[in-house]
């Protein structure tokens, strides 16, 4: 790989950086999703659709944990970028240290907690009935590996900080195939059932943690900390908790929908209608790749010019994302309308799931081409250090708008309710985004102090 500095993110031209960014993140986040999505394959084809669902119960829980890492890996890239882009070489690797502390002591607590309360927090997910059992089979070995997971997303986003997107996609490329690999062996070859997808899964995230702990201990890498960059800094804490709060917050989110969809639709339809949804949310992940990429190439873009006062060239990069992006949902929206028959049939071969799914991947996908504003648009307030507006603009989507409507909508509608929910909280949120950006940008970004050659 060729040799790159941060300093690039602000020479560079805002198009071929962002394409020089994005690309490796989408073909990560690609790869990632691929590995969701076949993982989903080969448990509901090896083992049953059951275990679909009985993973769909799990991942809240274990993400929620490994978005420790996932917060306190943006909220403190958030500064490291801005720090880079400033010359402030020590706060950057005082702030780098502090993210590894804080990353362990957390996740250790969480997982801690998370095994003690076991027997209580499966059932409270939706995994019910003949789900539970196989949830936690997979929710105990699972844990195991979150931790390593956590350091994982840490150590990824801190890699992008640098500017060096290629080794971040290599650290999300290693994962997914590990991950197939093992699944094969541990489902196909050994035979272990969920156990072989619980192992096969916290295996990959160990062989990701290796290889980012060799990026950092190379030379590849411009952050050489010490030991006593590990001591926790207040201010430098505070701020990584007021950035990282808003990723966590997000996915404490993200967890309590599952809870709440996971429960409603259960009542309504039943372990078929859960299915439904864990195959919509693999798709989610699948095809919205190439708009997450675009929006992780944008957040060091926009923080390290931010940091060195190139207004114009954050004003720019806002600009170029939310054109790409845009073009890419509508095409993501096409092919979600046309095929999403097809795309059922690959996940299994159950005739009610095989009903439902198809007109609820519609409804969910209905609102793609406008929700870029809304994923980009509270990145950037993130990215530039303005932790309360991307705080609240990230809950809009979920928090504000979607949790209410799904516990409202069915009460008329039945499990459609549920469905029409996503693009109806999408639309409102990307009219609320909008605005506040669009602000932001007026008074913020008005002038370029540095004028460039």
């Amino acid at each position: 790989m060729a040799k790159t500095t941060s300093k690039e993110l602000g020479t560079d031209s805002i198009g071929r950086l962002l394409v020089k960014q994005a690309v490796p993140a989408s073909i990560g986040i690609l790869v990632m999703s691929l590995n969701i999505l076949v993982d989903t394959i080969f448990v509901g084809n090896w083992i049953g659709s059951v275990a679909i669902a009985a993973i769909n119960v799990v991942l809240p829980v274990s993400f929620f944990i490994a978005a420790l890492g996932m917060a306190i890996g943006i909220g403190g890239s958030s500064i490291i970028s801005r720090a880079l882009g400033a010359e402030d070489s020590s706060k950057a690797l005082k702030t780098f240290g502090n993210q590894i502390t804080l990353t362990l002591l957390l996740t250790s607590i969480f997982v801690v907690g998370g095994l003690y309360f076991i027997d209580g927090i499966i059932p409270s997910f939706g995994g019910k009935g003949a789900i539970f059992e196989p949830a936690k089979i997979y929710y105990k070995i699972v844990l195991y590996g979150v931790p390593f997971l956590a350091l994982s997303m840490l150590g990824n986003n801190v890699i992008r900080a640098e500017g060096k997107p290629k080794f971040a996609m290599v650290a999300m490329i290693i994962p997914s195939l590990g991950n197939l690999i093992f699944d094969y062996l541990f489902i196909n070859v050994l035979d272990y059932g969920m156990e072989g997808a619980a192992w096969a899964t916290s295996g990959s995230y160990i062989c990701c943690f290796v290889y980012i702990l060799w990026f950092f201990l190379s030379k590849n890498s411009e952050l050489k900390i010490k030991f006593t960059h590990f001591g926790l800094n207040k201010n430098i804490v505070t701020e990584i908790a007021s950035l990282g709060g808003v990723t966590l917050a997000r996915q404490a989110v993200v967890s309590v929908t599952y809870l709440f969809l996971n429960n409603i639709l259960f009542e309504l339809g039943g372990a078929s209608s859960v299915t439904v949804y864990a195959i919509i949310g693999r798709m989610l992940m699948f095809a919205l790749f190439p708009v997450l990429g675009i929006t992780q190439g944008f957040l060091p873009i926009a923080g390290f010019n931010y940091g060195a006062e190139k207004y114009q060239r954050v004003r720019e990069s806002i600009n170029t994302a939310i054109k790409y992006a845009m073009i890419l949902g509508f095409l993501i929206f096409i092919l979600i309308m046309i095929f999403p028959e097809t795309i059922t049939s690959i996940f299994t071969n159950d005739g009610e799931v095989l009903s439902k799914a198809p007109g609820a991947m519609r409804w969910v996908f209905m609102a793609t081409p406008i929700v870029v504003i809304q994923l980009i648009g509270s990145a950037y307030f993130q990215a530039i250090g303005k932790a309360t507006p991307a705080l609240l603009l990230t809950l809009t989507r979920q928090g504000f708008f979607f949790i209410p409507l799904i516990l409202i909508l069915p009460n008329f509608y039945g499990e459609l309710g549920v469905w029409i929910s996503f693009p109806i909280a999408d639309t409102l949120a990307t009219i609320v985004t909008g605005y506040f950006l669009n602000r932001e940008i007026k008074r913020t970004l008005k002038v370029t102090p540095t004028v460039e050659a």
